[in-house]
């Protein structure tokens, strides 16, 4: 697991007005998510946006989000479980955003595309956001570099993993 951190920015006074602060920011982040149908893309999309949705109803219901995120992945057919071809950089701030740089490395002999899906945990490792992406067309034996970019807001000292990818 990818672990990388941010210094931190607050006191968890500043921790608890930034969370209520995420919690509006997803409820209109939700909003425009929507459905295109039944392929890897649009399965990462449902997965967004059903952690999105969950997270506006609170902490508590992240791991739930987490879970169904995992269950979209479970339904891509022919994935293969590309974790190990997935690093991480350092976690930064990128305006009202936390981001990570994203490194696929392409361990097949043909092009392939992954779906990847980071979490961002704050300093009481806590889930407090997870991200799904696309890095498509990813040559054989070649590497690939994307972003993933926080939801909302996110405060402290925060760490991202890979929880999860998909070689496709």
């Amino acid at each position: 697991m990818a672990d990388v951190r941010r210094g931190a920015r607050g006191s968890r006074g500043v921790r608890a007005v930034g969370a209520a602060l995420c919690v509006a920011a997803l409820t209109v982040a939700a909003a425009g998510c929507s459905d295109d149908g039944d392929s890897p893309s649009s399965a990462a999309s449902k997965a967004a946006s059903a952690a999105s949705s969950a997270a506006s109803r609170g902490a508590g219901v992240v791991a739930s989000a987490t879970a169904e995120a995992q269950q979209k992945f479970n339904d891509f057919k022919d994935g293969v479980d590309a974790k190990g071809d997935v690093k991480l950089g350092d976690v930064k701030s990128d305006g009202d955003r936390t981001t990570v740089p994203v490194t696929v490395s392409n361990s097949a002999s043909d092009t392939k595309s992954y779906v990847v899906q980071v979490g961002f945990r704050n300093g009481d490792d806590k889930l407090v956001d997870t991200v799904v992406l696309n890095v498509n067309d990813v040559r054989g034996g070649d590497s690939k570099d994307a972003t993933a970019r926080s939801t909302h807001s996110l405060d402290g000292d925060i760490t991202a993993e890979v929880s999860r990818a998909l070689r496709h």
